[in-house]
């Protein structure tokens, strides 16, 4: 089975340049294990995210890593200059070999946006443009932005990236009405099982949904991301896998509370109450995270892939958890977990949706 970590490095309250150490050291760790991809979110004005600048990080774990494929999950469009974020891409694109990921997004969290001076009800066309604006210029375009906060030419970059026509894109979504558009598309992403959990729905549906929009725009002339012969669907959970259960739910309870709290904190703040209502005892049980011994970790999953997509991304560092339970997990995970787990394809997954 194919894996990788999704991270928010959220603020434990150690100083930042040990946060940030700590973390590059897992990346560094997941590529020594064969891990597929590190996916880092982007947040502001949050301690759920210590790295308001994901690109900056990922330049330091492209210079640690030699092949596992880096990539923000996302970069919030709306919050950036197209042109800049276009060089940025090109430059992050050969730091590291050709092995970028770009995951794009439009953002979700009032506040966060806010910290831009940003309304929400801005952000949809905003991102629209940010999102044409990129593509056009690393394509190099002939062709004038018309509005945002440049107006530059599209083509003015002398850079073009290394991966063609530009690298894999992914769209992580937990709004279930944008994955007909990805599955058409062909973008690859990752749905979040708690939060498909809020929206009212599951990995299985959504990823069925996918499956059988792919199935049927796969050739389509012009859709996005059509070097991409075979996009990742995937779902993010949170990982503790340690000697037996009790030892993971002993170190997993604490820190899962401990994330929870920072995930909603903004949300509180602002009077909304939790954006999550999170519970570890449920979460467990409906499988969100995956707590256990080697074997019963591998045992869940097992049934879960056998459902979901084609990828899995853990979170193994969160909530405090000590550097060295993390990179044991995340090593107990590679040997023990993850290997001979089986896979069913897109196509596979579509034919169970009922569509050939």
């Amino acid at each position: 089975m194919e894996f990788g970590i999704f991270d928010w490095i959220d603020d434990d309250g150690s100083p930042p340049g040990e946060l940030l150490a700590r973390h590059l050291d897992l990346v560094a760790l997941a590529d020594d294990l064969g891990c597929v991809a590190y996916h880092l979110a982007e947040h502001h004005g949050t301690p759920l995210g210590a790295v308001p600048s994901p690109n900056l990080f990922l330049a330091a774990a492209a210079v640690r890593t030699s092949r596992i494929r880096l990539g923000a999950m996302v970069n919030v469009l709306p919050l950036y200059d197209p042109v800049r974020l276009a060089e940025e891409v090109c430059f992050l694109d050969h730091l590291s070999g050709g092995r970028l990921d770009l995951g794009v997004g439009r953002g979700g969290a009032p506040a966060e946006l806010a910290v831009y001076g940003l309304r929400p009800d801005e952000a949809r066309a905003r991102y629209e443009h940010v999102f044409e604006t990129l593509l056009a210029t690393i394509a190099g375009e002939e062709r004038l932005t018309d509005e945002g906060s440049t107006g530059h030419p599209a083509a003015a970059i002398f850079q073009r990236p290394r991966q063609t026509p530009y690298p894999p894109l992914w769209y992580p979504t937990s709004n279930l009405s944008t994955v007909p558009w990805l599955g058409s598309q062909g973008l690859s992403t990752l749905f979040s099982s708690f939060l498909l959990d809020h929206a009212g729905a599951d990995p299985a549906s959504a990823v069925r949904t996918y499956a059988q929009h792919w199935q049927a725009a796969r050739d389509r002339p012009g859709r996005l991301n059509a070097h991409v012969p075979a996009p990742t669907v995937g779902v993010i959970r949170h990982v503790v896998v340690a000697d037996d259960d009790e030892s993971a739910h002993a170190l997993a309870r604490p820190a899962l509370d401990r994330f929870f709290d920072t995930f909603n904190k903004k949300w509180i703040e602002a009077g909304l109450g939790p954006y999550v209502d999170y519970d570890y005892d449920r979460f467990e049980e409906k499988r969100h995270v995956l707590v256990g011994s080697a074997g019963r970790v591998r045992e869940v999953l097992g049934e879960l892939m056998a459902v979901e997509g084609n990828y899995m991304a853990g979170v193994f560092s969160f909530g405090g958890l000590p550097a060295d339970t993390c990179l044991r997990s995340l090593r107990l995970f590679a040997s023990e977990v993850a290997p001979g787990l089986p896979v069913v394809t897109l196509a596979e997954r579509a034919a169970q949706a009922g569509f050939s």
